[in-house]
């Protein structure tokens, strides 16, 4: 039986490269293939974890949320401050959740809905 491994890339569609490529750029992302001005971005955020961002001019924000995907990081509350002095908005202040761990909810330029989080030492 085959099973899958990890998740190596997700692809993302936004209407503006340099604004999508700053975003993830706070959270210390590696432009490794195209650019802001390119048309298909690669942005490598950990050793063999990839974000894609591929550009459509014709993209609208969406108008409900489709669903998040979810990036950890060393330290939820400094990567929040980090968003806030980068000029974005995070749609709620870090939080402990039940499940365990430290999270928040942001926005990119385009509309995806990212979690922020970090597992709750125990």
């Amino acid at each position: 039986m085959n099973h899958a491994e990890s998740i190596s890339a997700i692809t993302l569609v936004t209407a503006d490269m340099a604004a999508s490529v700053a975003f993830y750029g706070v959270l210390g992302s590696e432009v490794v293939f195209g650019g802001v001005e390119a048309s298909f971005t690669t942005l490598k955020l950990n050793d063999g974890q990839f974000l894609n961002l591929q550009f459509d001019p014709t993209w609208v924000r969406p108008e409900r949320i489709w669903g998040r995907f979810i990036l950890w990081v060393d330290n939820v509350d400094s990567v929040y401050d980090a968003f806030l002095a980068a000029g974005f908005a995070p749609l709620m202040a870090p939080s402990d959740a039940v499940w365990g761990e430290r999270y928040f909810h942001i926005l990119d330029p385009a509309g995806h809905e990212v979690s922020i989080a970090r597992q709750i030492s125990s």
